[in-house]
């Protein structure tokens, strides 16, 4: 018992732990086309995935938004559900109620629909009508954090009571009050352990239990900033290390001299900031920096500046015995023991291209930001998510 109440996380099931970064890029594209829509007063419908077991392309909180007239965009699968997903989002649209529909390739539904899903897992998706009236619809709700900068957390009802469909709200951490409420659960404890599950910045469903006995799934939804990588340097490999970032749907800024910042730099960079400016960049837990001046002074003035703030990612590129040279240099900040040190800056996969080491630099922020030791998949044991 926990508080008046209990708590299961199902292990091997819907609802085992996963770990899902929620694609910010996706959600802009996914409110731009939505605001297209609402313009034009054409109804749409958004598909959620809200629980996975075992296997599937897409993780929890990936969304597809489809509009009555066949437009559509994000994704809730590789491909293979979004054919079958455009339909009953359609349906959706029509009946105007929303709907949860189980993918069940674990028992061979997928020859049966025909969707060849070939991931060998269940996939639980919602299928909200979108209602362009409503301010606090999902994806109003969803706009509010795109400009994030801390781990925002999101409650949502899996189940209603006695099989009836579930309100189908996103609560906030401030509207926990209404879900325990509907839960018949002690709001602290609701709030406690929605915080819990907020620290450890890790989407799960979890089944709660009330004193009356009555288990309910409830998917706790941490939805992360983008990264912010700030890059140093004006050379030949920085516009590859801001393609590469943008692509991904993160936010750049670059450091340098601004006499020196080219046309390029400055069309695919989010800010450009002269090194007298520096102390103005914010630093937070999504903040990676990468050091690419080629400027052994400029990267220790950088290092003075940016290790006491104790980023997340601290990258400098350059052989093994530069940095320790800077760190001979630094007596005083202990350089080397930094554990967010990585230097040489990214990951061993042969890179010598501006673009190679582009791909190398973000693999290996990717890597620091999912916890993960950049291995090759092949030799991970286990679910790769």
């Amino acid at each position: 018992m926990l508080c008046f109440f209990c708590v299961a996380l199902k292990n091997g099931s819907f609802g085992s732990p996963i770990e899902e970064l929620i694609n910010m890029k996706e959600i802009r594209q996914i409110i731009t086309l939505y605001d297209q829509l609402k313009v034009e007063d054409v109804p749409a419908a958004l598909a959620i995935v809200v629980e996975v077991e075992q296997s599937s392309y897409r993780r929890v909180g990936a969304r597809l938004l489809v509009a009555e007239d066949g437009r559509f965009t994000g994704g809730i699968s590789g491909g293979c559900l979004e054919g079958d997903a455009l339909r009953r989002a359609r349906r959706a649209i029509l009946a105007k109620v929303p709907s949860f529909h189980v993918y069940d390739t674990l028992d061979g539904e997928d020859e049966v629909i025909g969707i060849g899903l070939g991931c060998n897992g269940r996939i639980k998706v919602l299928f909200l009508p979108i209602d362009y009236h409503d301010p606090a619809n999902e994806l109003e709700v969803l706009r509010e954090v795109t400009a994030t900068r801390e781990p925002r957390l999101f409650a949502r009802l899996l189940a209603g009571h006695d099989s009836s469909p579930p309100p189908v709200y996103l609560y906030a951490p401030d509207q926990l009050d209404h879900l325990a409420d509907y839960l018949d659960v002690k709001t602290p404890a609701l709030k406690h352990l929605a915080e819990e599950y907020l620290q450890a910045g890790r989407t799960k469903v979890a089944k709660i239990t009330n004193t009356a006995g009555r288990q309910t799934p409830v998917l706790f939804e941490i939805i992360q900033p983008e990264i912010h990588l700030v890059v140093t340097g004006t050379n030949y490999d920085i516009p590859a290390a801001l393609a590469a970032a943008r692509q991904l749907g993160w936010r750049t800024t670059v450091v340098g001299p601004r006499r020196k910042f080219t046309a390029e730099i400055a069309s695919l960079a989010d800010q450009l900031v002269d090194y007298a400016e520096v102390s103005n960049i914010i630093i937070d837990q999504a903040t990676a920096i990468a050091l690419m001046s080629h400027d052994f002074d400029w990267d220790r003035r950088m290092v003075e500046h940016f290790l006491p703030r104790q980023p997340r990612y601290l990258g400098m590129l350059g052989p093994r015995k530069r940095v320790e040279s800077m760190a001979t240099e630094l007596p005083n900040l202990d350089l080397l023991a930094f554990a967010n040190l990585y230097s040489p800056i990214g990951l061993d996969i042969g890179a010598e291209t501006p673009e190679e080491i582009a791909t190398s630099l973000v693999s290996e922020v990717i890597m620091v930001f999912r916890n993960r030791n950049g291995k090759a998949l092949r030799d991970r044991k286990g679910s790769i998510h």
